[in-house]
């Protein structure tokens, strides 16, 4: 299969990767940029555990060919921390012990990075909206909410 070399910032980080014409995001992510804490749950875009922000707004990197990224701008869980400092969000969830198996977390921090950016004082309506494509299956959410209200007023 041919290649396609592209070249996108990830996590601040200008990298040129060759990939295969039928190569996700996440597969790009993961196999080629050793950035594993986006995590592959369904491949169908249906969990969200796969979210990074792409160009500021969070995407399903399975859904995403790594070939229409060249250009972009991508964000994984990697990148929330800055000079070893966790964001907000992250320390937040940590905080409220809105973590259990872990599995979900990434792609709920990338979500609730892109809410506080476009909205530094969401309601509790506003969080739910913005975390609704993203699946827990062990905290009912209530812990990861709080951990949103938490961050924003941070």
């Amino acid at each position: 299969m041919a290649l396609k070399q592209i070249t996108l910032t990830v996590n601040d980080l200008v990298e040129t990767v060759d990939v295969p014409q039928n190569m996700t995001l996440l597969q790009m992510l993961r196999e080629k940029l050793s950035l594993t804490g986006t995590k592959n749950g369904c491949t169908a875009g249906e969990c969200g555990a796969c979210t990074v922000l792409m160009n500021g707004e969070p995407v399903n990197s399975c859904m995403v060919l790594a070939a229409e990224c060249d250009g972009a701008n991508v964000v994984t869980v990697e990148g929330l921390a800055k000079d070893g400092k966790l964001s907000k969000v992250q320390e937040a969830i940590i905080k409220t012990g809105g973590v259990q198996c872990g599995f979900c977390t990434p792609g709920m921090l990338i979500s609730a990075t892109a809410l506080l950016d476009r909205n530094p004082h969401p309601s509790e309506a506003e969080i739910r909206a913005a975390l609704v494509g993203n699946l827990c299956r062990c905290t009912g959410y209530f812990r990861i909410v709080e951990a949103v209200k938490e961050a924003a007023k941070m």
